[in-house]
C-alpha cells in the first residue's frame, strides 16, 4: 500500500484533514490467520491514514478473537472498517462500514467518509431529511464497488450520507472481487450497484440522492 500512501498522497490528506472538525474512530477489523487476504494491507493502509490527523483514532479487532465486539457492530466479515464519532470515550456508530481494503477509487471513499463524519452533518436535501425523518423501518444499502470504478465513490458516499443523518440507515461498501459470494448473491454484474434491504430494491449505477431514496421508498412498500 506505500503507493496509495506516498509523500504526494500523504500531503494531500493532510490538507483535506486539516478542516477536520469532531473527532473520527476507525474501529478496523480483520482476522489474524491467514483466510483474510487483504487483513494486513487494509490495517497498514487504515493506521496510515489515521496518523495524518491527531481527529483521527484508529484501533484493531480481531473477529475471532473478539466475537463479542464484532457482534455489537454487525460485523460478520474480514475486513470491515467501522467509520464512527468519537466523543470523549464514546463511540457513535453511524452505521456507515466499509467491507474490503478501500484501495484505487475507493481511497477517495475513505477519505471522504473521515470528513463526512467529522462534520456530523450528512449535506442531504431538506426533502430527504425530511422524509429520513419520518423513517419507521430499517432500511440497509450495501454498495457493491471495484477499485477500478471510478464512478463507485460517489455511490458510496450517497449511501454513507443517508447512514449519517438517520439511525435506522446502515450503510455498507462491498468490495465486490473481495467478497464474490456476496455479489454472486445479490446478481451484482456491474458497478456501482447498490441493493436495498436484501435485494428488495436494486439501483444500478451512481444514481442521484432522488434516484436512490426513490428506489428505498419503493423497496419499502
Amino acid at each position: 500500500m506505500s503507493q496509495l500512501l506516498s509523500d504526494n498522497v500523504k500531503r494531500q490528506v493532510k490538507e483535506a484533514f486539516a478542516q477536520l472538525d469532531q473527532p473520527v474512530a476507525l474501529m478496523l477489523f480483520t482476522r489474524n490467520h491467514g483466510s483474510c487476504e487483504y487483513c494486513e494491507d487494509t490495517r497498514n493502509l487504515v493506521a496510515g491514514v489515521a496518523a495524518l490527523s491527531d481527529k483521527v483514532r484508529f484501533s484493531a479487532f480481531d473477529i475471532d478473537a473478539e466475537p463479542e465486539k464484532a457482534a455489537q457492530y454487525g460485523v460478520d466479515a474480514a475486513p470491515t472498517l467501522v467509520i464512527a464519532g468519537q466523543d470523549g470515550d464514546q463511540i457513535i456508530d453511524y452505521g456507515i462500514r466499509i467491507k474490503g481494503i478501500p484501495a484505487g477509487y475507493e481511497f477517495t471513499s475513505l477519505i471522504r467518509d473521515v470528513m463526512l463524519v467529522s462534520s456530523r452533518d450528512s449535506g442531504l436535501s431538506e426533502s430527504t431529511r425530511a422524509w429520513l425523518r419520518g423513517l419507521k423501518e430499517p432500511v440497509h444499502l450495501q454498495v457493491f464497488v471495484t477499485p477500478t470504478c471510478p464512478y463507485c465513490p460517489r455511490a458510496v458516499i450517497l449511501a454513507h450520507q443517508l447512514a449519517l443523518e438517520s439511525p435506522l440507515v446502515r450503510a455498507d461498501m462491498v468490495e465486490a472481487m473481495e467478497f464474490p459470494e456476496l455479489a454472486d448473491r445479490y446478481g451484482v454484474s456491474g458497478v456501482p450497484h447498490t441493493t436495498i434491504n436484501d435485494g428488495a430494491g436494486n439501483l444500478i449505477g451512481a444514481a442521484p440522492e432522488e434516484d436512490l431514496v426513490a428506489e428505498i421508498q419503493r423497496a419499502l412498500a
